[in-house]
């Protein structure tokens, strides 16, 4: 009975420490205009235990395997217990024999509004909607998942990006913006929903290219690893043509524009005048960033 005991203790302790998230949390309230601010400190531990403690896929991953995140906060205005703000959102994953943490998802939010109490508990339901905040936070939890596990094999984040989806289905009914398409064309509703579309897929196989292919190959073969890497661009610009200023693309360049020069300009040479011509199409925003790719 004791060796029984100790089972059910031990797996309690490992289900109970299954976490994923290795998110680091900031609020900035420069434009708040209060005297005590500690209701901001509050919300920024409730945030940070949230994200990071709750057990999001059921699935073990050991310390250095949990995913390396953000969030930034930027309160523009709290008035009793009513929020609003912006919230950037991050990850990263680690590359192959590196050191190096690739950058994954980069997403700004400038519709984050809601109402909470200080001190109050932060409790996820998947399937109902009982605070903005919670679903917030539950909804890009899974999109950081998601878009991990899709760098890593074809399509590995559909389930977790169908959980951000059931997400915002529950969240539809509490009326805050973001979560409908009559909200924008670049909000929430579209970042999970044209992911998961089949319209998009190039946008995913590209991710898996893009890191698993291209990133994890490079300390062993840069040349064919650079190779995968513009095969990738090339998926993206697939997604364009689809559909000019196509959303999935300019999520995948404020992630990634930085590191692509990088990549292009480092050793060893190939051609990429094509590339550029490419990447000046698809994302002209970028255009002084592509200028700097040594030809």
């Amino acid at each position: 009975m004791k060796k029984i005991v100790n089972l059910s203790f031990l797996l309690f302790f490992f289900v109970a420490n299954a976490q994923q998230l290795n998110c680091t949390v900031q609020i900035n309230t420069d434009k708040i205009n209060i005297s005590n601010k500690q209701v901001f400190k509050t919300l920024q531990t409730a945030i940070s235990d949230f994200v990071n403690k709750t057990d999001w896929t059921n699935e073990a991953y050991k310390p250095q395997e949990k995913i390396n995140c953000s969030m930034v906060i930027i309160m523009n205005s709290f008035e009793n217990n009513n929020f609003s703000g912006t919230i950037q959102v991050q990850s990263t994953r680690p590359i192959f024999n590196s050191t190096y943490e690739s950058p994954v998802f980069n997403f700004n939010d400038n519709d984050f509004s809601f109402k909470y109490t200080e001190f109050e508990n932060l409790i996820f339901n998947p399937s109902t909607f009982d605070s903005n905040l919670v679903s917030v936070l539950a909804y890009y939890s899974f999109m950081i998942i998601g878009f991990d596990a899709d760098t890593y094999s074809p399509n590995g984040g559909t389930s977790w990006f169908d959980m951000a989806r059931q997400i915002l289905t529950a969240a539809q009914q509490g009326g805050y913006k973001g979560w409908s398409q009559a909200d924008g064309n670049q909000n929430r509703f579209f970042l999970v929903n044209d992911i998961l579309s089949g319209t998009y897929d190039d946008f995913r196989t590209s991710l898996y290219q893009y890191h698993r292919e291209g990133l994890d190959t490079m300390t062993k073969e840069t040349k064919s690893a650079k190779a995968k890497i513009i095969e990738a661009i090339n998926g993206i610009a697939k997604v364009y043509s689809i559909r000019p200023n196509a959303f999935l693309a300019r999520v995948f360049f404020d992630a990634k524009a930085d590191e692509i020069v990088s990549i292009l300009s480092g050793g060893p040479n190939i051609p990429l005048t094509e590339t550029v011509e490419v990447l000046n199409r698809v994302s002209p925003v970028n255009s002084s960033k592509w200028a700097n790719i040594r030809l």
